[in-house]
């Protein structure tokens, strides 16, 4: 049975890229395979996949330029996977719009867990036309925006959301493995620094002497408090 949603696997290594693809295909997704930065960026644009794998080391394009090239048109989840020992900078990754990165040697069947997990999430989002307003901020699900003092704020996906979900429990304080299993829809192993890069990257784009702002609770969490 197939699940109608097709996944673009970018890895150099072909045996990598058919072994996941192999997994993904059991699961009933659709995929298609390429080896190249280049590749993957053509391919995205013609397969129009709803996720992708993507390898961080590849020949002509790294997986963080490919990562790049993609969300300057789409916000589609894409997880990273970086090789053990490989320099890989979880703060870049994250500011540029990766949802999730996997360390190889990887377990395939963990691979896919995350697949749907992120696929699960993204799905969730599909029937929320829904928005926040408060003095001087708007925030959008239905078209990933973000309105402060009248101005666009340019906001990768997951800062979004995360600012979203706190916004939307205005003064309630949530830790950072609560965090991380609502906006990332599964448990991170033990990494909440995921939490505090995007909280720190929230609030560099605005103001102190607003009505309202991300706190920290300390030796709790995180909390939108509203004044």
């Amino acid at each position: 049975m197939t699940t109608g949603q097709k996944i673009l696997v970018v890895d150099d290594d072909k045996n990598i890229a058919e072994l996941v693809s192999l997994y993904l295909t059991k699961e009933g997704y659709e995929t298609k395979k390429v080896y190249t930065g280049s590749e993957a960026v053509q391919e995205f644009s013609n397969f129009a996949p709803h996720l992708v794998v993507l390898d961080l080391m590849l020949p002509e394009m790294n997986g963080y330029d490919v990562c790049k090239e993609i969300r300057k048109v789409s916000n589609i989840p894409i997880i990273m996977l970086t090789a053990k020992g490989e320099t890989f900078d979880k703060v870049l990754g994250l500011e540029l719009g990766a949802d999730d990165y996997v360390v190889k040697p990887f377990d395939p069947k963990e691979l896919v867990a995350r697949v749907k997990a992120v696929l699960r999430r993204v799905d969730k989002k599909d029937d929320s036309d829904k928005k926040i307003v408060i003095p001087n901020l708007t925030i959008s699900l239905s078209n990933y925006t973000v309105v402060y003092r009248e101005k666009n704020v340019e906001m990768p996906p997951k800062e979004l959301e995360l600012l979203y979900y706190l916004a939307s429990h205005a003064n309630q304080v949530f830790t950072r493995e609560q965090l991380l299993n609502q906006i990332w829809g599964y448990e991170y192993i033990g990494d909440t620094r995921t939490v505090d890069v995007h909280v720190k990257r929230i609030r560099e784009k605005f103001n102190e002497e607003d009505e309202w702002g991300l706190k920290t609770v300390w030796g709790v969490g995180y909390k939108f408090e509203v004044k």
